[in-house]
């Protein structure tokens, strides 16, 4: 295998393992209850909706990297 064929194959590993790391921060966020009896809990919530929504967005910019990366061919 050449640099040129390892180079795209491993950033694509890093963006794939970066996804899921945030699709695991995500489902970490949407287990979390809210205890509105608490104070404060309302800018929690808050703050939680947008680190998710920043989340979203960071995916979807991952992907976009990821689908621009050229698929290595065999070259041979």
């Amino acid at each position: 295998m050449t640099e040129r064929t390892t180079r795209p194959t491993a950033a694509r590993k890093r963006i794939t393992e970066t996804i899921r790391q945030l699709h695991e921060l995500i489902a970490a966020l949407d287990r979390r209850v809210p205890h509105v009896e608490r104070s404060g809990e309302a800018s929690i919530a808050r703050a939680a909706a947008a680190l998710r929504a920043e989340t979203m967005k960071r995916i979807a910019d991952l992907e976009q990297e990821a689908a621009a990366i050229p698929v290595p061919t065999d070259v041979g």
